[in-house]
């Protein structure tokens, strides 16, 4: 089955963004009525268990509030760096802190119940602000997390409206005998899509009643990526591998994919590239990170490419599941200076989904395969792949098989 959602809003008049713009938002002093995308921000920066929990809203109401938060809708209508910056920069970050688990003091728990009612929304909420100090006009940006723009401490929330759950979100919150992991496998089935579940996530609305904690946004992203990952590897082993060798290229803001699927047993390994002057390369030379595993799974955490590991790895697990097969996994991504500005691992995710959407191109042998991928990407990015594949344990792992079946 094809998750990827499928978006039918045309994009809307956006004129009213420049109203609300960055440099608009210094004008804000002490109350705002806004409307959330939804969106919950949970902060990973304090010493945990102590979070920032953050109800994020552009400083006035807005006709299309929900483009605020639509990673999947920007990728599909390809919105550009600078149009992304002006959408997160415009969303005030209305924020608390509190505990993670219960011992939470009265006001925490109002304002957190507030917000767990923001977030689950189902589109967005009109909100009355209160802040106790002037907004603090920044940009933060991270590889994980999405863009965040000016931040202010919270003295009172009120939601103006009626919100509405989806019937299925409210169900998995009611069933405290449901695990958080099984919760979000079964949403993902109902086609939510895999923001919407790390932020439900995040939210600590899931899982066991003694167990439901805030997990920060960070986290939550990752957590949910692996979650689904794991998933959809117990079923791609169950298939026959790949009848072909089939490669698949593709890209968004300046990121470009090289997927290479070998007719093999499942294992996957990713080698991140990032060119002197993409967004988080500043020593004026390549830098590169690369983490695998083999058909039995990884045990650690991969430290070299981090979230990306899972952002990367989802989309071809997807494909591979559509297609009833498994397969041996090669992925190269090149951040080149054409992405200038992080704007969090979303778009690895989404590019990705791009490049699998993407027609393959087949080949009968690994060869050929590999010779035409030198070629293709030199071509395009200028870019000799050469050493990289010879540093690659999956193709060493490749050759090694087929040496053992040509001597037995």
């Amino acid at each position: 089955m094809d998750i990827t959602p499928v978006f039918r809003k045309k994009v809307p008049d956006m004129s009213w963004l420049k109203s609300v713009m960055f440099k608009d938002v210094q004008k804000i002093t002490d109350r705002f009525f806004g409307n959330s995308p939804p969106q919950i921000f949970i902060g990973s920066k304090l010493k945990y268990p102590q979070v920032n929990v953050g109800i994020l809203s552009p400083p006035e109401k807005v006709p299309e509030a929900w483009i605020y938060d639509a990673q999947s809708f920007w990728a599909e209508q390809n919105f550009d760096i600078q149009t992304i910056i002006d959408l997160r920069s415009s969303l005030i970050n209305s924020r608390f802190q509190t505990r993670v688990d219960q011992a939470r003091s009265t006001m925490q728990e109002k304002f957190l119940s507030l917000s767990q009612e923001i977030g689950m929304a189902k589109k967005p909420v009109d909100v009355e602000i209160a802040l106790k100090k002037k907004v603090q006009v920044k940009l933060d940006t991270d590889k994980i997390t999405m863009p965040m723009g000016p931040r202010a401490q919270l003295k009172n929330v009120r939601i103006t409206e009626n919100t509405k759950v989806d019937a299925r979100v409210e169900k998995a919150v009611a069933d405290t005998d449901l695990k958080a992991n099984d919760a979000i496998r079964q949403l993902y089935k109902q086609q939510f899509d895999e923001h919407t579940l790390s932020k439900i996530l995040s939210l600590g609305v899931l899982g066991l009643k003694k167990s439901r904690k805030l997990v920060p946004t960070r986290w939550s992203i990752t957590a949910v990526q692996d979650m689904l990952g794991k998933q959809a590897i117990s079923e791609i082993k169950h298939y026959e591998r790949l009848d072909s060798h089939q490669l698949y290229f593709g890209g968004y803001l300046g990121n470009y994919f090289l997927v290479l699927l070998f007719p093999d047993v499942y294992s996957y390994e990713l080698f991140e590239m990032y060119l002197p002057g993409s967004a988080w390369n500043f020593s004026g030379k390549l830098e590169a990170a690369h983490d695998f595993e083999w058909y039995d799974g990884r045990k650690d955490y991969p430290t070299a490419t981090a979230g990306g590991y899972f952002a990367n790895r989802l989309p071809i697990l997807n494909r591979l599941k559509m297609l009833k097969k498994q397969a041996s996994i090669l992925v190269l991504r090149f951040e080149t200076p054409s992405y200038w500005a992080s704007l969090g691992v979303w778009v690895v995710l989404e590019s990705m989904k791009k490049t699998m959407q993407s027609i393959p191109t087949i080949f009968n042998s690994r060869e050929e395969m590999l010779s035409f991928a030198k070629q293709y990407i030199f071509d395009k990015l200028n870019f000799d792949i050469s050493s990289l594949l010879h540093q690659s344990q999956l193709l060493q792992h490749v050759k090694t098989q087929l040496r053992l079946q040509e001597f037995m």
